[in-house]
């Protein structure tokens, strides 16, 4: 049991708590700006309606249009409050110490109506709304009526309005708030002066909650109130809700640990160890480092889609002229252009058409983990394609020849000498990565994930010039060697090439006819013809023109008398046997 007088310590205590609790009132609400220099990230707004108040060229109705937390109805009040400030100061600012200033502070302002319009969306509320519009202001210039979630009126409602809304008494101003603008009707919209409110940037957020970390006397890292405002996604009002829960997880102390554990985000350092990995070639710890990210509950989609981010801000730290479009902190941004110089332009940019397509493919996907490392390693082969040039690729198994001296002509090659090699890939060696299977669009067999990557993500290198001369006889024994090894991968793009007969015209033109130009489209098939053709025939200098067939033209129907009169054109003589026969009527 407690003493007397303990018992009075732990009532007195129990009461100061219960006071501080009582008392507190959330960021959000207690740093609400009051003024207009004091609003964050929507300086040409509030430039505009200060201009407005100054020149004395007021509309009789607004409409504040933007996402949630970015200082709309903010904007209203303090609007509201200005223009019926008694001693406004030169920069158009209240006051704060007239009456109507401290009438307004008290939330005891009768110039003053906030209608929330998701509640109270019927004619008879917009009704008894017209109905106080009719009385002058008291104290002041204006009566101002701030309708929020405007968008929330029914249409009736809205139609009871709209003559309000177009002709209010000159002391009347009207300011509507909604996030969701399409919703509401032209009628309307074409009544108001429309002000369009964006998403606050990340360095303003930071930068406010910087300032209100510092007034509430709480440390905090710049990296953790970057993050913060990244999470908060443009909205000013949740970037403080977050704030305060932080304060309330980790006190006093806001660490960049504490938030990445509380907000359940994907640290940075594993992007920047994956970037590293993929420039080393380290398949081992890319696979080890997905697997601790996978443990810790993340989904592959979450790291597929903060990788994007981090290549993009790779791409952007390439330049001291983009740099600037990092949102990050100092240091961070120090440790983005670091990695950046070790970080080929063209593997960004490939690694980005990556990225982007497997985000577009994750859905589709049954193994989802399988997917996010298949294509890290695609990203790694293509830093790999840059460190070491790769061979030039091969179809049918035949090596093109090795650069020769311009000075010596190159032998004429014989296509009946070339060696028969299936066209799929060889078995993997040492010196080619084990290859993955899948199934072709065209038929049956399989072709190597390997040849395809190499033909998508290898940049255009320049090849050395092969112009070796070469006949039409020899055009016509690769074209027929090409299609007998094709039809085992297309059997009908291989059709489509022996239904017609190559021309080599001059200037090494290769015409071929086509029943359709789709045929053009199988960039697959077109790729291998290509690479066979200059293998074969030693010759990289030759262009492909297919030509579209002419449709045979349409065979008409004649009746019997039509086809006596088209014989009788022909051959008169059968005019003078009807004649002489007199055959009349339809024959």
């Amino acid at each position: 049991m407690f003493s007397r007088g303990e018992q009075k310590n732990l009532i007195f205590v129990v009461s100061i708590f219960r006071k501080l609790m009582d008392n507190f009132i959330v960021s959000a609400r207690k740093y609400r700006p009051a003024t207009f220099d004091t609003v964050v990230g929507q300086q040409s707004i509030t430039t505009t309606l200060k201009n407005a108040i100054q020149n004395q060229s007021l509309a009789q109705a607004y409409l504040f249009c933007g996402p949630r937390g970015v200082g709309k109805t903010t904007c209203a009040r303090i609007m509201a409050k200005t223009i019926n400030c008694l001693h406004p100061t030169e920069h158009m600012e209240a006051c704060n110490e007239c009456e109507s200033c401290r009438a307004f502070n008290n939330n005891a302002s009768f110039n003053i109506y906030e209608l929330d319009a998701a509640s109270n969306n019927s004619v008879e509320d917009i009704r008894n709304l017209v109905e106080q519009v009719r009385i002058p202001p008291q104290i002041g210039r204006y009566k101002v009526y701030i309708i929020d979630e405007v968008h929330m009126l029914s249409k009736d409602a809205f139609n009871a309005f709209l003559k309000t809304l177009e002709e209010p008494p000159a002391y009347a101003k009207f300011i509507l708030a909604t996030t969701e603008k399409h919703k509401i009707i032209p009628t309307i919209l074409s009544r108001c002066q429309i002000f369009d409110f964006k998403r606050i940037t990340i360095e303003d957020i930071e930068k406010h909650l910087a300032y209100v970390a510092k007034s509430e006397g709480v440390s905090a890292e710049p990296e953790a109130l970057n993050i913060i405002a990244q999470k908060a996604d443009g909205a000013l009002r949740d970037a403080l809700s977050i704030f305060d829960q932080m304060v309330s997880f980790s006190g006093n102390n806001i660490t960049y640990k504490s938030v990445i554990e509380n907000l359940n985000v994907l640290d940075y350092d594993y992007y920047f160890r994956i970037v590293d990995d993929l420039l080393q070639g380290n398949t081992s710890d890319i696979l080890l480092v997905v697997n601790d990210i996978i443990n810790k509950g993340f989904e592959p989609q979450h790291f597929i889609n903060g990788m994007g981010s981090h290549l993009r801000s790779l791409l952007v730290s390439k330049d001291a002229a983009t740099v600037q479009l990092l949102e990050v902190s100092e240091q961070l941004r120090a440790r983005y252009v670091d990695q950046a110089t070790r970080c080929p332009l063209p593997f960004l940019v490939k690694a980005l058409s990556i990225n982007n397509q497997s985000d577009i493919d994750y859905r589709s996907v049954n193994n989802k983990r399988l997917h996010l490392e298949v294509n890290l390693l695609k990203m790694m082969y293509v830093e790999m394609k840059q460190a070491v040039p790769p061979p030039n690729p091969q179809v049918g198994g035949v090596n093109p020849p090795q650069q020769q001296p311009q000075q010596q002509p190159q032998p004429q090659p014989q296509p009946q000498q070339q060696p028969q090699q299936p066209i799929q890939a060889e078995s993997p060696t040492a010196e080619q990565p084990p290859m993955v299977r899948q199934r072709p669009r065209g038929g049956g067999s399989t072709i190597s994930i390997t040849q395809s990557l190499q033909q998508a993500t290898e940049k255009e290198e320049e090849e050395p010039t092969w112009d070796t001369p070469f006949t039409q006889e020899q055009l016509k024994a690769t074209w027929h060697e090409f299609i007998d090894r094709y039809k085992r991968i297309s059997p009908t793009f291989a059709a489509g090439l022996s239904k017609y007969e190559p021309e080599l015209r001059e200037g090494n033109e290769i015409h071929f006819h086509v029943d359709n130009m789709l045929f053009e489209n199988d960039t697959d098939g077109m790729s291998a013809l290509r690479n066979h053709l200059k293998n074969t025939l030693h010759n990289n200098q030759y262009t492909l023109h297919p030509e579209l067939m002419d449709k045979p033209a349409e065979i008409e129907a004649y009746t019997d008398k039509e086809k006596f009169e088209k014989m009788a054109e022909a051959h008169p003589e059968l005019r003078k046997l009807q004649m002489e026969l007199r055959l009349e009527g339809d024959l």
